[in-house]
Order: structure tokens, then C-alpha cells, then sequence
């Protein structure tokens, strides 16, 4: 457990991914006042350590079998003989055992190209059939967000979105599209999301649920 103390004016109670607790305190709250406050959530912390535990078991059972997601499927990596090309996926990653070493960055860059693909297509279907008007698409590396909107009307993705499944992919374009006309996430924009894409919060909750794994 780790307590860290600011002039925040309340506490706040967070388990970290390697499921520990970290306590955020007003400086002028006490030990006593601090440790009974852990004691009255006791119950959710236990919760959400054992789920912070599986999700990086499962993390590293998938990391370990090199299995890779494309599209909400995973897919076994394996490395191929005199293969003349970096990498070729067909149902699955031929990696060329020359290319070993470079494995990560072969994978990245596949995927970079294959988001820009696939998501400019999704952008172009939804803008088409409901009016939006942007001017760019750009693939990002971003870790905290599958995607964003500039003021000036481009639109940004993260690579990782290509692991998740053909509808929460439309679910992250359709979101980022409508705050070309919504710049915030008001009850108006999420109107406005769910009357294009009735069944956001389900593909919302899958992004929760599984964006950790969504990552080499």
C-alpha cells in the first residue's frame, strides 16, 4: 500500500494494475481517519485486486503463447524458414525467422498500416451515410485514448482499436465523429452517439472490459 498526501480535499482510493493500493489524502487527514476509510471499502478493494490479478495473468498467458489480436480474434505468431518478406498475415502472423530480432516493430507497423486501412473506410462510410464533414485521419500511438477529435476538424485514432472487433471499431469512429459537431461528452452528444449507433454502451463496455490486452 502506498499513501501519497496533496492539498486534494478528499481521498480517493485507486488499485494499480499490479494490484496494489495506492491512497491519494487531503495532507491534514490523519492515519487513523485514512486506514478506517480502507477498512470501510475493504470489500471492493479485495474486488478489484483479485480482478487486476487475473486480467495480468490473462494479459501474460497471451503474451507468452505470442498470441496477437486482429479484429477481436487472436491469432498464434510463428516463425517461418526462408520466408523472403518480414512478416505475411494469413489467418494468422508468419513472422521470417530473420527476422527475429525486429518481431515488435515488424508487428507495429503492421498494424499501423492495417488501423489506417480499415479505420479511413469505417470514417468514410459513417461521414458519407450521416453528413460529417473532416478533414484528416491520423494514426496515433496514444496509450490512454482510442481516439480524439482536433478544433480543426482531424480525427485520431490509436493503432490498438485494430485488435478490437468490426463494431467497437465503428462505435470508436462514430464517437469521434460526432464530436465534430459535440466537443464534449454533454448528454446531447451522447444522444446524438446512440441515435447513430443504438448499441454503443456495449460495444463501450467491451473497451473497458478489454483494452488492456489491446497492446504488444
Amino acid at each position: 500500500m502506498k499513501i501519497i498526501k496533496s492539498r486534494r480535499k478528499t481521498l480517493s482510493l485507486q488499485i494499480t494494475e499490479d494490484a496494489n493500493l495506492v491512497v491519494r489524502a487531503p495532507n491534514s487527514m490523519s492515519r487513523k481517519i485514512i486506514y478506517q476509510m480502507i477498512i470501510k471499502h475493504k470489500d471492493w478493494i479485495e474486488k478489484k485486486q483479485k480482478e487486476m490479478l487475473r486480467r495480468s495473468q490473462l494479459k501474460d498467458k497471451v503474451i507468452n503463447r505470442k498470441m496477437f489480436l486482429y479484429l477481436g480474434n487472436q491469432y498464434k505468431l510463428q516463425i517461418v524458414k526462408d520466408q523472403k518478406v518480414p512478416m505475411i498475415f494469413d489467418e494468422g502472423f508468419f513472422l521470417s525467422e530473420s527476422h527475429l530480432n525486429d518481431e515488435k516493430e515488424i508487428l507495429l507497423k503492421w498494424y499501423k498500416v492495417k488501423s489506417y486501412e480499415i479505420i479511413a473506410e469505417r470514417v468514410d462510410i459513417y461521414a458519407t451515410k450521416y453528413g460529417f464533414k473532416y478533414r484528416k485521419i491520423k494514426i496515433t500511438s496514444a496509450q490512454k485514448r482510442w481516439g480524439s477529435c482536433s478544433s480543426n476538424g482531424n480525427l485520431n485514432f490509436s493503432w490498438r482499436i485494430i485488435m478490437a472487433p468490426m463494431e467497437v471499431i465503428d462505435y470508436v469512429v462514430i464517437h469521434e465523429l460526432v464530436h465534430l459537431v459535440e466537443r464534449n461528452h454533454s448528454r446531447s452528444f451522447w444522444e446524438k452517439v446512440k441515435s447513430l449507433y443504438p448499441q454503443y454502451a456495449k460495444y463501450n463496455e467491451w473497451l473497458k472490459e478489454n483494452g488492456y490486452l489491446m497492446n504488444l
